[in-house]
């Protein structure tokens, strides 16, 4: 029953945020589509529920040449406005407004024992790891060994706050962490 309530609020509030911001997502596509000299839209494989692989849709902020964030895809970046898209992948099912943000593969599908239960959560457009990792491009940024304290320090806390979302997840704890990356 708790999945069903979840799903119906997924559909609900992705239908409203793409209704009332389409014009939005459209000229910033327009926007970006000039800025990155490209389709302005972004497409990737990343894991989803049970590990089942799927496309998740954002607009392009990287000029496909030189593979560096633009100007304009640096501001969509910082306030997140790349990833509206991402709320067609709500209504898809492919993923949720509140779950473990959907990682590449090489992270989430290779999780072993307890850990591999947030493999049975839908990803989602946020979750209380990625409010506090909301610059994470940054702190990897200031780091010797990006990678390195990316797999010893970055992830291993996310599956720790992943399953700590597992295991206590509600609607009541949704509408808070929406809440919260709102006014983050």
């Amino acid at each position: 029953m708790k999945s069903i309530v979840k799903r119906v609020f997924d559909i609900i509030v992705s239908s409203i945020v793409l209704i009332l911001f389409l014009p939005f997502i459209v000229i910033s596509w327009i926007i970006l589509m000039i800025d990155t000299q490209s389709s302005g839209v972004f497409f990737q494989k990343r894991v989803g529920q049970y590990g089942k692989l799927f496309i998740i849709y954002k607009l392009k902020t990287m000029h496909p040449k030189t593979e560096a964030v633009s100007k304009v895809g640096a501001f969509f970046r910082k306030y997140k406005l790349d990833e509206l898209p991402q709320f067609l992948n709500v209504l898809k099912g492919e993923m949720s407004i509140v779950g473990p943000r959907p990682d590449i593969e090489g992270y989430y599908d290779k999780l072993e024992g307890e850990a591999r239960k947030i493999l049975e959560l839908k990803p989602g457009i946020t979750s209380e790891a990625s409010i506090k990792y909301y610059n994470e491009e940054d702190i990897l940024e200031k780091q010797e060994n990006a990678l390195h304290y990316n797999d010893t320090v970055i992830f291993p806390d996310k599956v720790k706050m992943n399953l700590d979302y597992y295991y206590n997840q509600n609607l009541l704890s949704d509408i808070k962490i929406i809440i919260k990356t709102i006014f983050r």
